[in-house]
């Protein structure tokens, strides 16, 4: 392929519009959008029906652990209150720090309703100990993929079939996040101006402060969710034969995107900060490796600094290569 031709949907917004004229030229049954609307739909519907199957609220008493040892208890509604609701009780500067939970010992999304009576840590990119500040890497650089995965989806023109199929485990080792996609392309080289205003768009993204939402569903109905993706409509089965029901799985709303993700993620977009599109791998699978770097927003590193982090991470990243027996 020659490369890439951009146009202007709107003012802000750009999207890849490719010229290969290898590219299939059967049109997919629903177009990208569409395909995500349906998703949204689904899971608006599968979150108002577990909310109304809490016949009343009850309470929980929520013991917050603060610095130095310091307690708060707080009264909270069973299976409706978050840890995101308990730091709006204690303070402006709380909320705006906590990236992740800590209930009763289990690591615990920040928008994920509270079961039973617990103990609460909340935790920041910064925090006190080694084994919280691996659990928060993880977190941040799983989320980065989770967003990544979003963000690659809404930059290609609707001719263009954008398939996710995963990303592997965080591992902030490897240099870079990572998220494998199927495009219905034969061949595409990626220009430095493509993965600029990827970044772009990845900024512009995260900068709309979106909340991260979790939501557990069953097997089925995950099935129904993704039934346009052949290849998470194969990791399906596999992913509920391992949940603690045998039979659920959990998905992961940011703005229009849902993805498949064990989890857990950081409380909101907001939280990433300065990022780069480092690289784009063709895998000999057919899928393509997006491979991008990124701070919190509240770590800062002058451009040199950040230049070495963008070299390391264009280096094709060690996570394991997906097999691919179907392709959309």
């Amino acid at each position: 392929m020659a490369g890439t031709r951009l146009r202007f949907f709107s003012t802000f917004t750009r999207k890849l519009s490719t010229l290969n004229a290898n590219a299939h030229s059967t049109k997919p049954t629903l177009r990208n959008q569409e395909i995500r609307n349906k998703r949204v739909s689904i899971f608006e519907k599968e979150l108002h029906r577990q909310q109304a199957l809490i016949p009343r609220l009850e309470k929980v008493e929520v013991t917050y652990q603060g610095f130095n040892d310091e307690t708060t208890t707080l009264v909270m509604n069973k299976g409706v209150s978050t840890p995101y609701n308990c730091a709006q009780h204690l303070s402006e500067s709380v909320v705006r720090r906590s990236i992740l939970a800590e209930v009763n010992g289990e690591v615990w999304d920040m928008h994920r309703p509270l079961l039973s009576d617990c103990t609460l840590k909340l935790l920041n990119m910064k925090p006190d100990n080694q084994q919280h500040a691996n659990l928060v890497n993880k977190t941040f650089w799983r989320s980065c993929s989770f967003i990544l995965g979003n963000v690659i989806e809404d930059s290609f023109n609707e001719d263009v079939l954008v398939t996710l199929h995963s990303f592997p485990p965080a591992n902030v080792r490897s240099g870079s996040f990572v998220h494998d996609v199927h495009l219905n392309l034969d061949s595409w080289v990626p220009t430095k101006n493509d993965l600029r205003q990827i970044a772009a768009s990845f900024q512009k993204f995260v900068r709309g402060d979106h909340f991260i939402q979790r939501l557990d569903v069953g097997a089925s109905l995950a099935l129904e969710m993704f039934e346009d993706n052949v290849f998470k409509s194969e990791q399906i089965p596999h992913i509920a034969t391992k949940s603690e029901s045998g039979s659920s799985v959990t998905v992961y709303r940011v703005g229009d995107h849902i993805d498949i993700s064990r989890g857990p993620m950081i409380a909101s977009s907001v939280f990433v900060g300065r990022c780069s599109m480092a690289s784009i791998h063709k895998l000999d699978s057919g899928l393509y490796r997006f491979q991008g770097v990124a701070l919190p927003t509240d770590i800062n590193i002058n451009p040199f600094a950040f230049g070495i982090l963008e070299s390391r991470a264009k280096k094709l990243n060690p996570a394991r290569i997906p097999e691919v027996n179907t392709k959309p």
